[in-house]
């Protein structure tokens, strides 16, 4: 068990790597009672296209690690959920484009719940039937997010943004990809990405980190895995421009939804050096479309943004890209305010003053997350996986200056790279 003390964070963090592996991370709360776990793959909707070294290139359906997701809680003799709260946890999961995390909060019976949670990642059962079964759960969940206006303008600017990258193509895929999914492909996809080798557990709270790391250690001798290779994941090229300068889907909404962003150009980033550009340009995000921003107030007033109106960068080694949007009754205005202005903030770059007052904001709201098992715990593991540390952003934001957001705004404003995405009424 070794151990990494961050003074300034008043945290240590302890680590092990089991002979598997597997990867097992700790951070005591002596003073909180309540334990929060993840028990992440580093295996998410884009990995459609891979080849485990020494084996087959292999190409599955769309959404089958999020249909794999939901198949890991079924068991022989019955559904885990009941499991934990028969322990008093709370368990979850959730698919991203990148990972597929598993989860538990508990105040009691931690081992036990512990216990539980790696055991039923570790022990996949899949039948036709029960596959079969799944199939019609799932296409009713995507026809709901069909139907979801906030669902459909995010995806709609994902896929005007991206036309090869697997990004663009929806989490759970689509109703047809889905029906070809067997208990066959979901074993290959198990046994390719949820070895413990492509796996990391982290455990946040009350909790113990000697007996977390004997509990595991025991728990994992106790199963055998072979050694395996390395995972290539394969993409086809994406260009570097946009699939689409507008897209419009309509739906039922009292007021459109209007979504829009630019595609980066720079892709192959990872460990300090994405950890560097996220943390930037979500700085210039927010100097630019923050709710304290002039502009902001300036397209409030317009009466052509509500309080629905907000932003985020999502980023990976392949790709990266920014969404700004929400409710408009206007879009073609809207959009035509936002590069007008934008335009000459382009010109003039931000000033000194907003830059130190948005930069105190995101330090201050990085460290109120400390406080937060399960924020730690998502954040950490999303770090982690991409080669960051979750506990090194404050002296990457301390170190960032106005020359480098001012640098990022005019570098990522880029009107070619820019996709606009709408929702309105038929």
């Amino acid at each position: 068990m070794e151990s990494k003390i961050y003074e300034r964070l008043q945290e240590t963090l302890y680590y092990e790597k089991m002979d598997n592996g597997l990867q097992v991370y700790v951070l005591p709360k002596p003073a909180f009672k309540k334990a929060y776990a993840t028990f992440a793959t580093k295996y998410g909707s884009v990995d459609n296209h891979f080849r485990v070294e020494g084996g087959e290139e292999t190409q599955v359906p769309d959404g089958i690690a999020h249909f794999l997701e939901h198949k890991m809680f079924e068991e022989p003799e019955g559904d885990i959920f009941a499991t934990f709260a028969s322990n008093g946890a709370s368990a979850n999961a959730f698919t991203s484009f990148d990972q597929t995390v598993y989860l538990f909060s508990a105040t009691e019976n931690i081992e036990t719940n512990l216990s539980t949670l790696v055991d039923f990642v570790q022990r996949p059962y899949f039948t036709d039937e029960n596959v079969d079964k799944e199939k019609g759960i799932i296409g009713q969940e995507i026809n709901m997010y069909a139907d979801n206006p906030d669902w459909r303008v995010y995806f709609g600017l994902i896929e005007a943004l991206y036309s090869k990258h697997p990004v663009h193509i929806d989490i759970a895929g689509t109703v047809e990809s889905i029906s070809t999914i067997t208990k066959e492909t979901l074993y290959s996809c198990y046994n390719a990405f949820y070895h413990p080798s492509n796996m990391l557990l982290f455990v946040v709270g009350g909790v113990e980190p000697e007996r977390v790391f004997s509990l595991i250690r025991d728990n994992q001798n106790a199963k055998s895995y072979g050694k395996q290779g390395q995972i290539e994941r394969i993409f086809e090229q994406e260009p570097a421009e946009v699939a689409e300068k507008w897209k419009e889907c309509k739906l039922a909404v009292s007021m459109p939804k209007c979504l829009f962003g630019f595609k980066e150009k720079t892709s192959g980033l990872t460990g300090t050096d994405a950890v560097r550009r996220d943390l930037t340009t979500k700085l210039m995000l927010d100097l630019l479309f923050g709710s304290s921003t002039e502009l902001y107030q300036k397209l409030y007033n317009e009466d052509l943004i509500s309080d629905s109106f907000s932003h985020e960068f999502n980023s990976s080694p392949q790709y990266a890209f920014s969404a700004v949007g929400g409710d408009t009754k206007d879009p073609g205005k809207l959009i035509a305010r936002i590069k007008e202005e934008v335009s000459a903030i382009l010109e003039s770059g931000f000033t000194a003053k907003d830059f130190e007052r948005a930069r105190k904001k995101k330090i201050g709201g990085y460290l109120r997350m400390l406080n937060s098992p399960e924020n730690i715990a998502h954040e950490f593991t999303r770090y982690q996986f991409r080669g960051g540390d979750l506990f090194e952003v404050l002296p990457v934001y301390e170190s960032l200056t106005l020359e480098d957001v001012n640098e990022r705004l005019r570098e990522h404003i880029d009107w070619e790279q820019m996709s606009v995405s709408l929702v309105v009424s038929p």
